[in-house]
């Protein structure tokens, strides 16, 4: 591979930061993430819907992102606001509603993982083809969607805990802190992770990314 190549990996999708669907009206959307969990963990179910117009487009992109695919991820998405719904008790800082969520997502979308692939081990199913139009940039040229294409495979090969973190780290650009939070480990293990995953790209012919990015 060309040096520059995994810079030029950051040209994939990145999450619209827009509702998908217009807010519903009134003085409920202009409230921020603390004001409204507040209010949905009295029952207001305007408030929640707020909060899920608001970050299900994150959740959605996270969740594509880390799959390398469309495939379930309404299901997962649905599934992590459900359990966010239930859960609003446990969330300790009411204005990080989003980083928690993206905890549930990736919690959510390991287990797929890991089902998927023990099922492709015995045979049951057949890996899911990487959806470039999905992950890559419309700008993201046809070597880059070449690389994209690369490391996903690569990826599929990996652990799903290895998988995740370097796909956090590398693919949306997470700060360590923020892929061990998301991830659910500490500092140190979301470290050895990352460099688990690196070397094993740069053993399969992907160009290893520099310690500072790490």
């Amino acid at each position: 591979m060309a040096a520059g190549s995994a810079t030029r990996l950051r040209l994939v999708r990145r999450a619209a930061g827009e509702p998908m669907d217009v807010p519903p009206t009134g003085s409920v959307a202009v409230l921020d993430d603390m004001q409204l969990v507040a209010l949905a963990r009295e029952g207001d179910l305007r408030a929640f819907e707020v909060l899920y117009r608001r970050h299900s487009p994150f959740a959605m992109n996270l969740a594509v992102r880390i799959q390398g695919s469309m495939c379930d991820v309404e299901d997962v998405v649905h599934d992590a606001f459900l359990r966010a719904q239930l859960r609003l008790g446990e969330l300790r800082e009411t204005g990080a509603f989003k980083s928690w969520l993206g905890s549930i997502v990736v919690r959510l979308v390991r287990s797929r993982l890991r089902r998927r692939r023990l099922l492709n081990t015995v045979g049951f199913t057949s890996p899911e083809p990487v959806d470039l139009d999905t992950i890559a940039s419309a700008e993201a040229d046809p070597e880059v969607r070449a690389l994209l294409a690369q490391v996903y495979a690569l990826l599929r090969t990996m652990n799903s805990d290895d998988r995740i973190a370097w796909t956090l780290r590398h693919v949306e650009r997470h700060r360590l802190e923020e892929v061990a939070e998301l991830a659910g480990c500490s500092l140190a293990t979301a470290k050895r992770r990352i460099t688990r995953a690196q070397r094993f790209l740069a053993d399969h012919f992907v160009a290893p990314f520099s310690e500072e990015s790490a």
